[in-house]
């Protein structure tokens, strides 16, 4: 091979290597981790929460993408109402409510995990006069984002049936109602109606289960999916 044809060649070659680089670094990785960000469907969580105890709690089955803006918004037009924190004064305020039969639309929830971190949103609807039964549902958000790059939010919708004590620690707390697929979609149902959600689907919870049992020891039954909407966006 004369020296021309040995430049000419190796020269094509560096030419293929520095495009199959730029393929590579500025169009396959960031398309991988692209997918690999937005496939919420496909990733896997731990979907269950815990006490402070450690005590597996509610189960997540559903799951919102949208901004924290997004969401207060969407369940102050769905008519739920954001819950306060927990403070001695809300602790008074939801035990007066319970025992005299008062409203209180904004009563606190007690913490659960999950992913070692306390919720961070929680929205409930009251039923009758008094904070002992309601919908309710704990958001936690995600660092996973939905395919429009907003983030997904995991949740654990469950409906209070009344106050009495818990089944493991014998401390006052609510009761949840045992079927965990009817307030899921109950919630989603909620949301849809008002006009909110782009489009829903769904993604692999804890698994089908019939005798499950929350942080409190009340027994719950789940065909084990979670279903996530997409909030339509703010304008």
């Amino acid at each position: 091979m004369s020296q021309r044809s040995f430049r000419r060649s190796a020269t094509v070659s560096m030419a293929a290597l520095l495009a199959a680089y730029v393929v590579l670094a500025y169009v396959a990785a960031p398309e991988f981790w692209t997918f690999r960000d937005r496939g919420f469907r496909d990733r896997r969580f731990e979907m269950v929460t815990h006490t402070s105890q450690g005590i597996p709690g509610d189960p997540i089955n559903v799951g919102l993408v949208g901004t924290e803006k997004e969401l207060v918004y969407a369940f102050a037009v769905a008519g739920w109402d954001t819950a306060d924190a927990v403070t001695l004064r809300t602790a008074i305020d939801i035990g007066e409510s319970v025992l005299f039969s008062r409203p209180y639309p904004d009563a606190p929830m007690s913490r659960l995990l999950f992913e070692g971190r306390a919720q961070e949103l929680a929205f409930e609807k009251p039923v009758g006069d008094s904070a002992d039964r309601r919908h309710h549902v704990r958001f936690w958000q995600t660092d996973t984002i939905g395919d429009d790059g907003r983030p997904l939010w995991l949740g654990a919708a469950s409906f209070d049936r009344g106050v009495g004590l818990s089944h493991d620690t014998g401390a006052i707390t609510h009761h949840i109602g045992p079927d965990l697929d009817a307030e899921r979609n109950f919630l989603i149902g909620a949301l849809n109606a008002a006009g909110l959600l782009l489009s829903t689907s769904e993604m692999a919870g804890i698994g089908a289960t019939t005798t499950g049992r929350n942080g409190g020891g009340d027994p719950y039954f789940t065909d084990g999916k979670a279903i996530v909407g997409v909030l339509k966006q703010l304008p």
